[in-house]
C-alpha cells in the first residue's frame, strides 16, 4: 500500500511539476515587458506590441457582470432551497439546480450562438450579437450552480438552535432568515461568490463563441467604456484559446507573452481559491441581533419575501428544464441511430461515429488515471498527512480543480507536442482530462473519509493493524461509494471539456476513432466537433450537425450521472 500511495503521489506531483515547468519555461523563453503588457491597449504581434489592457477590461466586465446576475439569484435560491423547502424535497431540487453544472461549456456556447446572439442583436442593435454582455449572460448561468451549492452548504452549517431562538421570539420566517440565519452563513456564502468568480475567470469555450474576439483599443472615456459592454471584445482566456498559440510556436516574445497571460490568470484564480478557503472569509458572521418585531405589514412582507425566495429557486430549475427542451427540440439528428453509427462526411455531413469512439477512448483512459491519482490524493489528505499538511493539500487540490482548462491545453501542447515531440496525441488528451477529473475524485473521497466514525479506526488500531492494513481493510471499503460517484462525476465533467483537447489531442477531421500508436496520433471528439461546427453559424447544416453532436454528448454525460446513483446506493448497502 505505501508503494501504491507513493506512486500516485508521484503522478500528482509530476502533474504539478509539468504545469510549473510550462509556465516558467514559457515566460522565460523570450523578453516580456510586464509594464507595457498591463498598461498598453495595442496588441500587434507583427509589430512586437503586446498590450492586454482591453483584455483585462473584458475579463473584468464579463466576470463581474456574471456575478452581479448570479450571486443575488444564487443566494436567494439557496435560501429558498434550504430554509423554505421541506427536507424530503431538498435533495431532489438541489440536484435539479446542479444539473446546470453538468451541461458542457460547449453546449452553453452553442446556446449563446443560436439563441442569445440573435436576442442581443434585436434588443441592442449589436451587429451579429457578439458582445461582452452576451458573454456575461452565458457565464452567469454557468456560475449559478456553484454559488447555490456552496451557499446551501454554508446554510446547513448554521445550528438549528439559531432558527429556533428566532422563532421563539415571534419572528416570521423571513425575519429569522434575514436577522439570524444569513448573518451566520454570510462567510460561507461569500466564499461561494468568490469560487464563482474563479469559475468565471477561467471559462474559455462558451465565452469564445459569443464575445466576438475583437482586439480593438480600450475606450478612453467613461461613456466609451460603458458602450463597449455592448460591443465585441476579448478576455484573457479567449486570447489564449484562439489560433495565436499555434502561430507563436513555443519560444520567442509572442509565446512568452501568451505564457505570461496564462501565469497571471492562474495566479489570480489560485488566489481567489485560497481566499474562498481562508478562515478570514469562510467564517460565521458576528453576534446575531434579533430586531424588534415590526407592528405593521409583517404578514405582507413575509409573504412577499417567501414568494421572492421561491421564485429565485424556480429560476435555475426552469433554466435547466429550458436547456433540456431546447436540446431535445434541436438535437433531432441524435434520435437517428444512423447518426451514431456513421462517420462524419465533409464539413457538416454524416454522423459522429468516430467522434463517439474518440470521446469514449479519452474518457475511459482518463478514468483510470483519475481513479488512481484521486484515491491516492484523498488517502494522503485523510490518513497519511498531518492536519496542517492536509489543509494545504486540500487547498492545493481545489486550486488544481480551478486551473483554467485552456492553461492545461497549452501546457499539454508545450510538454507533449513540443518537448516530447508527440505532436497531437490521444494519450496527451487522456492525461489532461485525467487532471480535470482527479480533484473531483479526491475531494469526494476525502469528504467520505471525514465522515468515517472514529470508533472504527480506533478499533482497527487497537487490534494491532498496521496503517497499510487499516487503509486496505477499513478505509478503502468505506470510501468505495464515494470513489465510484466522484469518478463518474469527474468523467462527466471531463467528457464535456473542449479547451484541453484543442491544442494537444484532437483534430476536426482526418483521424479515425481508434488511433494507431501514440506519436502523431490524434483523435476526433464530440466537444471539439461541436466547437468547430458552432463557429460556422451562418450554415444551417453546420448548426444542425452541431446540435446533433451536442445532444449525443449530453446523453453520454447524463448516462454517467444516472449510472452513478444506483451504484453508489448499492455500494453503501454493501458497506453497511
Amino acid at each position: 500500500m505505501p508503494i501504491v500511495v507513493g506512486g500516485g503521489a508521484a503522478l500528482v506531483g509530476a502533474s504539478g511539476a509539468m504545469l510549473c515547468a510550462f509556465l516558467i519555461s514559457g515566460v522565460t523563453s523570450g523578453p516580456v515587458d510586464w509594464w507595457a503588457l498591463v498598461t498598453s491597449g495595442v496588441w500587434s504581434p507583427q509589430q512586437s506590441l503586446f498590450g492586454v489592457l482591453p483584455m483585462i477590461w473584458g475579463t473584468a466586465v464579463v466576470s463581474l457582470l456574471a456575478l452581479a446576475v448570479a450571486v443575488p439569484i444564487g443566494w436567494a435560491a439557496a435560501l429558498g432551497l434550504h430554509e423554505l423547502t421541506p427536507a424530503r424535497h431538498r435533495r431532489t431540487l438541489r440536484m435539479a439546480v446542479e444539473m446546470l453544472a453538468a451541461v458542457p461549456s460547449i453546449v452553453y456556447g452553442l446556446l449563446g450562438v443560436v439563441l442569445l446572439r440573435g436576442l442581443m442583436s434585436r434588443l441592442f442593435g449589436v451587429t451579429g450579437g457578439d458582445s461582452l454582455l452576451a458573454a456575461a449572460l452565458v457565464l452567469s448561468v454557468m456560475v449559478l450552480p456553484t454559488v447555490v451549492s456552496v451557499s446551501v452548504d454554508a446554510l446547513a452549517d448554521v445550528p438549528d438552535s439559531v432558527r429556533e431562538t428566532g422563532a421563539a421570539l415571534g419572528l416570521s420566517r423571513v425575519e429569522v432568515i434575514g436577522s439570524a440565519v444569513f448573518p451566520q452563513a454570510r462567510g460561507g456564502m461569500l466564499a461561494g461568490a468568490v469560487l464563482g468568480l474563479a469559475r468565471a475567470l477561467g471559462e474559455t469555450v462558451a465565452v469564445f463563441l459569443v464575445i466576438g474576439r475583437a482586439d480593438g483599443p480600450l475606450a478612453s472615456t467613461v461613456n466609451g467604456l460603458l458602450r463597449s459592454i455592448l460591443q465585441p471584445g476579448q478576455t484573457l482566456t479567449t486570447k489564449l484559446g484562439g489560433p495565436e498559440p499555434l502561430l507563436a510556436g513555443t519560444s520567442g516574445t509572442h509565446w512568452a507573452t501568451l505564457c505570461a497571460l496564462g501565469a497571471v490568470l492562474m495566479c489570480v484564480i489560485a488566489g481567489l481559491t485560497l481566499l474562498a478557503q481562508s478562515r478570514r472569509l469562510d467564517r460565521r458572521g458576528g453576534r446575531t441581533r434579533f430586531p424588534p418585531r415590526a407592528r405593521r405589514h409583517r404578514g405582507a412582507r413575509d409573504r412577499l419575501g417567501v414568494a421572492s425566495l421561491r421564485t429565485a429557486l424556480a429560476l435555475p430549475i426552469l433554466l435547466a428544464v429550458g436547456i433540456a427542451v431546447v436540446v431535445l427540440e434541436r438535437g433531432t439528428p441524435a434520435l437517428d441511430p444512423g447518426f451514431w453509427a456513421t462517420p462524419a462526411a465533409g464539413a457538416s455531413g454524416g454522423g459522429v461515429r468516430d467522434q463517439i469512439i474518440g470521446t469514449l477512448l479519452l474518457v475511459a483512459t482518463a478514468g483510470v488515471m483519475a481513479a488512481a491519482a484521486g484515491l491516492t490524493l484523498a488517502l494522503l489528505i485523510g490518513e497519511y498527512a498531518t492536519p496542517r499538511v492536509a489543509g494545504w493539500m486540500r487547498t492545493a487540490t481545489l486550486t488544481l480543480g480551478g486551473i483554467p482548462s485552456i492553461v492545461l491545453g497549452l501546457a499539454g501542447f508545450w510538454f507533449f507536442g513540443s518537448a516530447l515531440g508527440w505532436g497531437k496525441s490521444w494519450l496527451a488528451g487522456t492525461f489532461l482530462l485525467g487532471l480535470v477529473a482527479t480533484p473531483i475524485v479526491a475531494l469526494a473521497v476525502t469528504a467520505q473519509i471525514g465522515r468515517l466514525p472514529r470508533e472504527r479506526l480506533e478499533t482497527a488500531r487497537a487490534l494491532g493493524l498496521r496503517r497499510s492494513q487499516v487503509v486496505r481493510s477499513v478505509l478503502l471499503p468505506y470510501t468505495r461509494p464515494a470513489l465510484v460517484t466522484g469518478l463518474l462525476l469527474g468523467l462527466a465533467r471531463a467528457a464535456g471539456e473542449t479547451a484541453p483537447l484543442l491544442f494537444a489531442a484532437t483534430v476536426f477531421s482526418g483521424a479515425g476513432g481508434m488511433p494507431a500508436g501514440v506519436v502523431d496520433a490524434p483523435v476526433v471528439s464530440l466537444p471539439t466537433h461541436v466547437f468547430n461546427l458552432a463557429q460556422d453559424a451562418a450554415d444551417p447544416a453546420a448548426i444542425r450537425a452541431a446540435w446533433g453532436a451536442a445532444t449525443v454528448l449530453i446523453i453520454i454525460i447524463a448516462l454517467l450521472l444516472i449510472v452513478s446513483m444506483p451504484i453508489r446506493r448499492r455500494l453503501e448497502k454493501e458497506r453497511v
